[in-house]
C-alpha cells in the first residue's frame, strides 16, 4: 500500500473513534516514545524528538482546555493547567539533562492520563473505594 493510502486508512480510523480513545492513543504513544528515548540517552536527536512529540502534544491540550467551547468544569480545567505546566517545566530540565528520571516522571502522567481516558464509567475500577459520607465525621483535635 502506499503511504498516502496509509495516511487515508489512518485517518479515517481516527475521527471514527471517539475523542477520549484517541486522546488516549496520544498519551500513549507519547509514553511508549519516551520510553524509548530512556533507552537510548546517549542518542540525543531521539531522546529530544519524544521530548518535543510530548510537549507538542500537552500545547495543544492546554489550548484545548482554554477553548471557549470546552465545556470542562473549570476545576478540571485548572487542574489540567497545573499538571501541563509541570509538564511543561519537566520537559526543559529534561531537555537540558539527559536523566531517566525527568523522563520517568512525564511517562508516568501519559500513561495514567492513556488509563483514566480508557476507562469506562462502568468499570469496577472506577468507582470510588469507599463511599464519602453525607455528613464528615467530627475528629478531636488532640494537639497540645
Amino acid at each position: 500500500m502506499s503511504q498516502d493510502k496509509l495516511e487515508a486508512y489512518a485517518q479515517t480510523q481516527k475521527s471514527s473513534m471517539p475523542p477520549r480513545e484517541i486522546e488516549a492513543m496520544a498519551f500513549t504513544k507519547a509514553a511508549l516514545m519516551l520510553e524509548e528515548a530512556k533507552t537510548t540517552l546517549d542518542d540525543y536527536d531521539a531522546y529530544s524528538s519524544a521530548l518535543k512529540f510530548n510537549q507538542l502534544l500537552w500545547t495543544i491540550i492546554q489550548a484545548d482546555v482554554v477553548d471557549k467551547e470546552n465545556k470542562l468544569p473549570p476545576q478540571i480545567k485548572a487542574n489540567i493547567l497545573s499538571l501541563s505546566i509541570f509538564v511543561d517545566r519537566q520537559t526543559i530540565k529534561a531537555l537540558a539533562n539527559t536523566k531517566e528520571d525527568y523522563l520517568e516522571v512525564l511517562i508516568n502522567i501519559n500513561k495514567n492520563l492513556a488509563e483514566g481516558l480508557m476507562a469506562r464509567p462502568d468499570d469496577p475500577q472506577v468507582q470510588p473505594s469507599a463511599k464519602i459520607p453525607d455528613k464528615p465525621e467530627l475528629t478531636p483535635d488532640i494537639s497540645v
